[in-house]
């Protein structure tokens, strides 16, 4: 009776959607930083996570190497392939943030090629063949459809890519909601940094959030705490990317 007690108690208190900002409480003597109503930044403060406790998943629906890192997990997809690792989560994030608001002509990824795949030509019916657009189906913005194109761009595209089209940023007193720590390589891997606290001597702390090899959920992430900052070591695979010279954006 307790026990149902307890959860009715947190429904009342919690009735709408667990997010990153109602579930992660910023640290003492810090404000969290407001993102633009319709940024990128806003868009990943306002996640929708799984119930606290859940586990981080691989795409075999086994838990991943990684959950003894899970802070919590971001309630999105992460498919039946091994596809939807550290880039491509990125990637899926920020196509899913442009998707949601109709900005399709700015949804593109370019391939390790070089290749751009730009939504438009996808949802007007053409598809990839050697580094070319062929048209072999319907005009189609469906959601499906636009699940199809990012897989699609997963299997093509990485951190190498990401990489290149990212645009540093030239100061860490600017990091903000949205910005990625990032290397590319075989492998590289990649960080985005999901909300941002600071104190009144301006040092910031953040979360940050990935998805790894294989393909897994997508983990914000906890060391010592879910929040990093930039002047103390994080203890987690690829914590030497947490440095402001691996810190991009996107254009």
């Amino acid at each position: 009776m307790k026990n149902l007690l307890y959860f009715a108690l947190l429904l009342l208190l919690h009735p709408d959607d667990d997010t990153i900002i109602t579930r992660f409480t910023v640290p003492a003597g810090y404000i969290r930083q407001s993102s633009e109503p319709g940024s990128f930044g806003s868009y990943l403060q306002n996640l929708p996570l799984k119930p606290a406790g859940a586990h981080t998943y691989t795409y075999t629906g086994a838990i991943a190497n990684t959950d003894p890192y899970t802070a919590a997990v971001v309630d999105i997809s992460v498919g039946h392939e091994d596809l939807q690792q550290c880039a491509d989560a990125v990637m899926r994030l920020r196509g899913e943030y442009l998707y949601r608001q109709k900005r399709y002509t700015e949804i593109a990824f370019h391939f390790v090629s070089g290749f751009n795949c730009d939504y438009i030509h996808y949802a007007d019916g053409y598809r990839y063949h050697n580094d070319k657009w062929v048209l072999k189906a319907r005009k189609d913005y469906s959601y499906p459809t636009f699940m199809n194109y990012m897989q699609l761009v997963f299997a093509y595209a990485g951190t190498l890519s990401l990489d290149k089209e990212l645009k540093k940023v030239s100061s860490a007193d600017d990091l903000k909601a949205g910005d990625i720590f990032i290397h590319g390589g075989s492998p590289g891997h990649c960080f985005v940094v999901m909300d941002v606290a600071e104190n009144a001597t301006h040092q910031k702390v953040f979360l940050l959030a990935q998805s790894f090899m294989p393909a897994q959920d997508i983990q914000v992430l906890k060391y010592t705490s879910p929040w990093f900052s930039l002047d103390k070591p994080a203890g987690i695979p690829y914590g030497e990317l947490i440095n402001p010279k691996y810190l991009k954006r996107f254009k």
